[in-house]
């Protein structure tokens, strides 16, 4: 199928808005299928490690939405892989991570999301640290920062490094008692949220990361938490210097808008 969402620009800007692709290599595609390695992607630009499927459709992009059919190739794979965190195979969106193929060091990168559904899967991974986050610096699956807002409520930077995970900095943000089954998604649900990460590594080799959130679509961004991160705690260094960025969500039916990866 034919492309038709993507701006790749000298200062690195990713749009889902337009309803006209600028595409710098002119591949895009209405559908991204998961590959692996990253470089088996049809796109350049972006690989799907995980979701079996990422539309494109009319400047909006979104992951695959209520369940796939049973005789699905994703379907049999994620039974057969993961059938705990995808509901034997029908959810593959609930372990969605969507990864750029360039690197970028100094950057921001924002996005509008949309829960269109919260998926109440028994996997005892869906947890309150289940979210709408961006990937930072990814080196591999296993070192990088991801920043974002979660279902609990709290907005997070957080440090995963050689399979670790360091909470460096939470808040709450959204109003609410979380309960994984009472009262299992304090994130906006079925409106636009926007999020946004800015990322610098200092001349020291620290890191630090701003995050922003834009709760009501005004265009208003309100700075909710700042960390630098300098070895000292969390894990034995900053992950500095350039990485993959990315999204990753859990659980959700998400629609994305406004995707942008600017340097700075």
């Amino acid at each position: 199928m034919k492309i038709s969402t993507f701006v790749f620009i000298i200062v690195f800007l990713f749009l889902f808005s337009s309803a006209i692709i600028i595409y710098a290599h002119n591949n895009n595609v209405d559908v991204l299928e998961e590959t692996y390695p990253m470089s088996k992607s049809k796109s350049k630009d972006l690989w799907l490690n995980s979701g079996a499927y990422f539309y494109n459709k009319d400047g909006i992009g979104s992951t695959v939405h209520s369940e796939i059919p049973e005789d699905s190739r994703w379907r049999i794979a994620y039974f057969i892989s993961n059938p705990n965190d995808t509901d034997n195979g029908f959810h593959p969106q609930n372990i969605f991570r969507l990864v750029t193929r360039n690197k970028f060091d100094d950057f921001e990168q924002s996005a509008y999301f949309k829960i269109d559904e919260y998926h109440l899967s028994s996997s005892n991974h869906r947890t309150a640290s289940n979210g709408l986050l961006f990937f930072i610096h990814y080196k591999d699956g296993d070192n990088l920062y991801y920043a974002g807002i979660r279902v609990d409520g709290y907005a997070v930077i957080k440090k995963k490094q050689d399979g670790i995970y360091y909470t460096i900095s939470s808040k709450q943000i959204f109003d609410g008692d979380y309960d994984r089954l009472a009262n299992p998604n304090l994130i906006p649900e079925k409106q636009w949220v926007g999020v946004k990460a800015e990322t610098q590594t200092n001349a020291d080799g620290s890191v630090l990361i701003k995050l922003f959130v834009d709760d009501d679509h005004s265009g208003k961004w309100d700075m909710v938490l700042a960390v630098r991160d300098d070895g000292t705690r969390y894990g034995h260094s900053p992950i500095s210097g350039s990485g993959y960025a990315g999204i990753r969500t859990d659980f959700m039916d998400v629609e994305f808008d406004d995707f942008k990866i600017t340097k700075i």
